[in-house]
């Protein structure tokens, strides 16, 4: 067989392949939508149907006029901004010197902030409430993002080790030989060059954050509560009131889709930052 043939026929497969993969992948959210905007009859209805019979912002309009719908959507953006800028101001000094003083102990110090990623949060929730009692920030934002900071610190550490090993330390030692101290360099030299992995670093803290239930569920009631810890109590005369639910999902998932892509360029920056070195 001719091997342009042989390359052609490869390449067909590969697409095939990764457009099921998307299909299959995407499905769920594409679901979610619309089921966000068929009627609530249609949304409950057995068996249910993929696409809705009558469009309708019913869904849209009854989940946001929910009380506490507008203070939990709040409440997420505060805590997850909160979990993510106290993730990067104590994983790039850690990570930093990390890189830099290449110590056996800091080497071990990864492995640890890795292996506490394989503790389940449910082992760790009990103690959190107690802690979070005793500092008197149950219920709260603040509170919340500590919590949530423990589940992407040791992530945000190894991804900006990882980053900050691609950026040579002679880089560093010239702008010390310049006048810089060490943390100076650091802010003033080897950050700019690694914008793209804050970047990541920072998506993934704020996914984290964004994402998280159990913290939410024990640690905050009434003023603190989240999106996610709202959006489980959506209940209607039927049970559980899908409609609403997947509205106010679908409203979840809109900062998240922008942050996304206004970081993009700086992404792909961060995710090819280290593959190619010397």
């Amino acid at each position: 067989m001719n091997p342009l043939e042989t390359r052609g026929r490869s390449r067909i497969v590969l697409w095939l392949l990764l457009a099921a993969a998307i299909i299959l992948y995407g499905f769920p959210f594409v679901y979610l939508l619309l089921t966000s905007f068929k009627t609530p009859l249609d949304a409950i209805a057995v068996p249910p149907s993929v696409f809705p019979e009558v469009l309708t912002l019913e869904n849209y309009v009854s989940a946001l006029a929910r009380e506490g719908v507008p203070a939990a959507l709040i409440n997420s953006v505060v805590t997850a901004v909160i979990s993510t800028a106290l993730s990067l101001v104590l994983a790039v000094p850690a990570a930093y010197a990390i890189t830099r003083f290449r110590t056996p102990s800091g080497r071990v110090f990864v492995v640890a902030a890795l292996v506490t990623r394989m503790v389940p949060t449910i082992a760790v929730g009990a103690p959190l409430v107690e802690i979070m009692r005793s500092l008197g920030v149950t219920d709260t934002s603040f509170g919340l993002a500590l919590a949530h900071t423990t589940i992407s610190l040791p992530l945000s550490i190894w991804l900006m080790a990882s980053f900050f090993e691609a950026v040579p330390d002679e880089l560093g030692e010239a702008a010390q030989i310049d006048g810089c101290s060490r943390p100076q360099a650091m802010v003033r030299v080897v950050l700019p060059l690694v914008s793209g992995g804050l970047a990541v670093t920072a998506i993934f803290a704020f996914l984290a954050s964004w994402n998280e239930f159990l913290f939410a569920l024990l640690l905050t009631s009434v003023r603190a509560q989240t999106t996610p810890v709202v959006i489980a109590n959506f209940q209607s005369q039927f049970g559980l009131d899908w409609g609403g639910m997947t509205a106010l999902a679908a409203v979840y998932s809109i900062p998240v889709i922008l942050l996304t892509l206004f970081l993009q360029r700086h992404i792909v920056a961060g995710l090819t930052l280290g593959a190619v070195k010397g």
